[in-house]
């Protein structure tokens, strides 16, 4: 059985570049302050990557992106699961914006939510703020 390991993305900017940009996803605010990054692989080698920004009870998922060989075997999912459950207690909600992916999310749980009623933090974010449009989905899992 092939091992699967979740870890801290440290220097893997140019590749986490390259595989949201392929992905067609942001990548201009990528190193900014209060962001972690995260890899799965295997013994095979990078499967993909998934970011969390923030530092408070409110956290914005970002940046989820499997490589394009490694796609439909269960591996984004497997991204979420793990992020979410290395959140600590003091992460009582988890925050995103996708253009083409709700039903995905919606599926793990993220349901639809207001973006006026966003919070503070999480309308500041580049993602929230220009990145991905005003017509992305803007969805809201509670952890608590």
């Amino acid at each position: 059985m092939t091992q699967i390991y979740f870890s801290e993305a440290r220097y893997a900017d140019d590749v986490l570049r390259l595989a949201l940009s392929a992905a067609g996803l942001p990548t201009d605010d990528i190193g900014g302050p209060d962001q972690m990054f995260f890899s799965l692989s295997d013994d095979v080698g990078l499967i993909g990557f998934i970011g969390l920004e923030g530092d408070g009870a409110d956290r914005l998922l970002r940046s989820l992106v499997v490589l394009p060989t490694r796609r439909g075997q269960g591996y984004g999912r497997m991204l979420v699961e793990r992020l979410e459950g290395i959140a600590d207690e003091a992460i009582d909600r988890l925050h995103l914006l996708t253009n083409g992916k709700a039903e995905f999310f919606r599926a793990l749980g993220y349901a639809d939510a207001d973006r006026d009623r966003a919070p503070d933090f999480i309308a500041a974010t580049a993602q929230f703020a220009s990145l991905c449009g005003p017509r992305a989905t803007y969805l809201v899992k509670d952890l608590g």
